[in-house]
């Protein structure tokens, strides 16, 4: 057994012998559930954890274990688990009544926090996740323009059918897709001009999450938006997740306003729910007061647990004020670890921006996926597994998304979890990625 999978498997043992009653649980969900998941990006090997108690940026899992939770519910735990705000909020929203099938003020009212917040945002309807969001403007882009072709790019994750690790997924809705790649200036302008007059969108995140957090150059972004326009596509910013980065999202750090923007995750104050929004001229054709409009129901679209949760998270918790202080200081504790990681020269490096983040094994930059090499993905879970060890969660692909109840008693102990972690394995890290840390 080679250096890696031996320190791989050296974890693991440590991590089963330390959570037999996680292990207990997950043997017991695969009667019911198919690998004992619903979700499948919570599994990993050898087991999952089963999780019982969350307090502001802690978890704690089913064998006692307290973790501080980078997971962070992959973006959408941005207010941690016990804000007393929004669960005031949800509890006063279930005294009025859960299901009423009607209009109610706490998704006016959230619908005009958001309009207000995002400019590119002038009308706004609400769904049930993010990846309703991203469908129904999918949707609405298509019936637009009466056009068939939607631009995506490789490792791009728009929702559970609409993901394209490798390129796409068996189970992704059956639209016609041109592939680009992400940052690539050049060769995406000439896919957007050879697809001309059959192109309806360009579908897109200004951070690719999933695909390893790389931020779009300005370059990259710009683009975009002029050659859409010039084509007659319409331009859609998935911001999801990265909405929550300063006061308007990408697209407000940038100045760049897109056709229609996807909002989802943390909206709801940790509650489900989506959101899809953008001009007037397109919102409009949802009205159902005209004529000919086009039908948008869900039951759940307008419910008030996540009404309710959403005004109070927008409204009172995190304001445009607060978005902007904790992008600063979110930004300056990810360049901090990256600080770290180049005084130790070991080829590790927190790509990303703000509160959302990856740990990579490289010695420069990711600007690509193509920069992201089987050789750093092989790392990826003995850092799992050791961060986990030293109470840290982390997702299993290295993200990590830092939440406003996290102290700098929590951020020390990431650090220091990290710290270790280069000083423990730089020799094997370094034999595996080839070099030390280039900017």
């Amino acid at each position: 057994m080679d250096r890696l999978a031996q320190a791989i498997a050296d974890a693991r043992a440590r991590y089963v012998s330390l959570n037999p009653r996680s292990q207990a649980a997950d043997r017991e969900a695969e009667r019911s559930l198919p690998g004992g998941n619903t979700r499948s990006v919570l599994f990993f090997e050898p087991f999952p954890l089963t999780m019982v108690a969350g307090e502001g940026a802690e978890v704690t899992d089913l064998d006692g274990h307290t973790y501080v939770d980078f997971v962070g519910e992959f973006s959408a735990g941005l207010f941690g688990h016990s804000n007393e705000t929004i669960k005031t909020a949800v509890h006063e929203a279930l005294d009025t009544g859960v299901a009423m099938g009607g209009q109610t003020r706490f998704e006016r009212e959230l619908g005009s926090l958001l309009c207000e917040r995002f400019p590119s945002i002038e009308k706004i309807r609400f769904c049930n996740s993010g990846t309703e969001a991203n469908l129904m403007a999918l949707a609405a882009a298509l019936a637009m323009t009466g056009r068939d072709k939607v631009l995506v790019f490789g490792g791009a994750y728009h929702g559970g059918v609409l993901k394209f690790p490798a390129g796409g997924s068996p189970l992704n809705v059956p639209y016609d897709f041109v592939l680009g790649e992400y940052n690539d200036v050049e060769g995406t302008a000439e896919l957007i001009r050879g697809a001309a007059d059959e192109l309806a969108a360009v579908l897109v995140e200004p951070l690719l999450g999933a695909g390893g957090n790389i931020p779009g150059s300005r370059e990259f972004l710009d683009m975009l938006r002029r050659e859409t326009r010039e084509a007659g596509a319409l331009l859609i910013f998935d911001e999801v997740k990265t909405s929550r980065l300063g006061p308007a999202g990408l697209q407000g750090l940038w100045g760049i306003e897109p056709d229609l923007t996807s909002l989802g995750k943390y909206i709801g104050g940790g509650m489900p729910t989506g959101a899809f929004g953008g001009c007037a001229e397109i919102m409009e054709r949802f009205n159902p007061k005209k004529e000919g409009s086009w039908g948008h129901a869900g039951t759940f679209n307008n419910n008030v647990c996540s009404m309710a949760a959403g005004c109070a998270a927008m409204g009172r918790v995190y304001t445009p004020e607060r978005a902007a202080e904790f992008f600063e200081s979110s930004e300056a504790f990810r360049i901090s670890l990256n600080e770290m990681f180049e005084e130790r020269e070991v080829p590790m490096r927190c790509n990303g921006m703000g509160s959302i983040f990856a740990i990579q094994f490289s010695p420069r930059p990711i600007r690509k996926t193509a920069d992201i090499t089987v050789e750093n993905q092989s790392l990826r879970p003995l850092l799992h597994m050791e961060l986990l060890l030293a109470g840290v969660s982390v997702c299993g692909r290295g993200d990590m998304f830092v939440s406003l109840p996290m102290t700098e008693t929590h951020l020390s102990k990431a650090r220091l979890a990290l710290e270790s972690f280069a000083d423990r394995y730089k020799s094997l890290i370094l034999d595996i990625v080839g070099q030390a840390p280039q900017s």
